[in-house]
């Protein structure tokens, strides 16, 4: 444990960030996007769907919580736990606010996750081999100060990060995996401190990640976050406790093992890649977990005279093999950001290491950069806004009229107000950055962490209805509702999940398979683009045509309605518009 530590820190720059502060940064994070959000496509409407399946069954139609329905079809990845959490929460809703409720669970999941992410990087600083040099004379920092001051750091770094914003407010099997994959990390990165709740955080985050979807990586981040919690005691006299320890995280795994076999919940989707497969890779990585990567490996290279012997230094061992774990298992599985997720607390970590060894003129670098690149992001936003209000600029209302026609815009005093309250409140921070101060640690992220809540803020005041009216499939069911008129029940063919999703939340209608009429659900509901594979089947049934309504901001997403042929007339339209 001798190996030389880069950090130089002074007791001053060791100070926290007031704590008011970095809660309301967090709430003005969390909030927004899950309150007064219509279900975006895909996976967010479609997650939904699984949810009003095991909540709101048909009467006479068994629903199994082991294998959790959306047109008759299961979850590919059998994530269990998010759909059972959501429909517990669905039940307890008053009528009209099932998606409210559904999205409890998953507001409680990001904020655990933002929690874990600060203690996990706080109990790793305070290993002696991350401590920063001790001054001949004293005034270095204290262990507990420069942990804290750094595990404020890796917040902020996770906060910041691009690709959290929209994937962590949607209430999908993603953000399920995120949370329990960072209080995993949390309870490996404390075991050597307090093993028992140690032990409790690690088992809750192996079976929460089995039970999301993804046992194998559970495995994985398990196995090798227990080696390097193992070999990071390195006293002789404590062998007798690593093996012990070595053994209830045995255990642990043990119980997922079975768990995941009892549910048969294992899935193996490797898929071959190609070079440019790497390329895509990569390029995906560098902007989800922007700023954060260039800051982790900065600080890799600053810290490699442990790094070589990384897995006895766990605040280097741990966050690596987490991240080069979830990033495998990116390439290995599909290349979706979604799996690319999980990664965030361990990457942000990371990223916090750099925070001592920066020097002014590069921290001077981020902040410039995150100043204009921030700011010019909130200008095009108020532009935009203030555009589709009064018409002027004419360009921007414009090209929304463009992409999103139809839409009406509106005006909501509370949104107004948040979002100029968050202007004004980045104005201040920007002030403050670029005074003169007291020199502390986590300076260097706060504008970035600061520029991406606000942006995400304003996005989610500013533009929802746009938002809201270009993701949901809400205009769409409007329209179908409108020349249907009230109806119980839809008989359907070619549709996806999401779209079978959106007509059970919007029509609140039941759904049958595309069969003969029927008095009680006389109206069938066909993608156009299946429409071609069924029409032989469709005719011999005795349905045919009656209109296609296309969603307004995608043409190439269209329906068609079909009714019985007795009941059709002359004046049919033939589209809706």
């Amino acid at each position: 444990m001798n190996q030389p530590t880069p950090a130089i820190v002074t007791l001053i720059a060791a100070r926290r960030l007031p704590r008011l502060a970095l809660l309301l940064l967090c709430a003005a994070y969390v909030l927004p996007g899950f309150l007064g959000r219509s279900p975006w496509k895909a996976q967010d409407i479609e997650a939904l769907g699984y949810m009003l399946q095991l909540a709101q069954p048909v009467m006479g139609e068994t629903i199994s919580w082991l294998r959790p329905t959306l047109l008759g079809n299961p979850d590919p990845d059998l994530a269990l736990l998010p759909y059972w959490l959501g429909a517990l929460f669905i039940r307890l809703a008053p009528a009209g606010l099932e998606d409210v409720f559904a999205r409890l669970p998953f507001m409680g999941m990001l904020l655990l996750t933002l929690a874990a992410t600060w203690y996990a990087a706080y109990a790793l600083i305070r290993h002696p081999s991350a401590q920063p040099v001790a001054f001949a004379f004293g005034g270095e920092a204290k262990p507990a100060d420069y942990a804290r001051a750094m595990a404020d750091g890796a917040l902020l770094a996770l906060l910041a990060c691009l690709g959290l914003a929209r994937l962590s407010h949607e209430a999908t099997p993603a953000l399920s995996q995120l949370c329990f994959g960072s209080l995993l990390f949390f309870g490996l990165s404390n075991w050597t401190r307090h093993r028992l709740s140690s032990a409790t955080s690690v088992a809750l985050g192996m079976l929460g990640l089995t039970l999301s979807g993804a046992p194998t990586v559970a495995l994985w981040l398990g196995i090798g976050g227990s080696v390097v919690c193992a070999t990071a005691q390195a006293d002789p006299a404590s062998r007798r406790l690593r093996m012990l320890d070595l053994g209830v995280l045995a255990l642990i795994c043990l119980l997922c093992i079975t768990t995941a076999g009892a549910l048969d919940l294992w899935r193996w989707r490797v898929v071959s890649h190609t070079l440019l497969d790497l390329h895509n890779l990569v390029r995906l990585t560098i902007w989800f977990t922007w700023p954060a990567w260039p800051l982790a490996i900065w600080a890799l290279w600053r810290w490699r005279g442990q790094l070589s012997r990384g897995w006895r230094y766990p605040h280097l061992g741990l966050p690596l093999w987490f991240a080069s774990v979830t990033v495998g298992a990116t390439w290995l599985t599909g290349m979706t950001d979604r799996a690319l997720l999980t990664s965030l607390p361990a990457i942000a970590t990371l990223a916090a290491l750099a925070l001592p060894t920066l020097q002014r003129s590069l921290s001077a670098l981020i902040d410039w950069f995150t100043l204009l690149f921030f700011s010019i992001c909130a200008i095009t936003i108020w532009v935009v806004w203030v555009s589709m209000q009064t018409g002027l600029p004419a360009q921007p209302a414009a090209n929304v009229l463009r992409m999103a026609p139809e839409f009406v815009p509106s005006f909501s005093a509370a949104a107004f107000a948040l979002a100029l309250l968050a202007t004004l409140a980045w104005a201040s921070l920007v002030k403050w950055r670029t005074g003169h101060h007291r020199p502390a640690l986590w300076k260097s992220l706060v504008l970035p962490a600061g520029g991406a809540v606000l942006c995400w803020l304003l996005l989610t005041t500013l533009w929802l209805p746009l938002l809201n009216y270009g993701r949901s499939y809400g205009p769409l069911v409007e329209k179908l509702s409108q020349f249907t008129g009230p109806t119980a029940c839809f008989q359907y063919a070619g549709i996806s999940k999401a779209q079978g999703a959106a007509l059970l939340f919007h029509a609140k209608a039941q759904l049958r398979p595309m069969q003969a009429p029927q008095d009680d659900c006389a109206w069938l509901v066909v993608d156009n683009a299946n429409r071609y594979l069924l029409e032989a089947k469709i005719q011999s049934l005795g349905w045919q045509e009656a209109v296609a309504i296309k969603r307004p901001t995608d043409k190439r997403e269209t329906w068609v309605i079909f009714r019985p042929v007795q009941h059709l007339t002359d004046q049919t339209p033939a589209a809706a518009h």
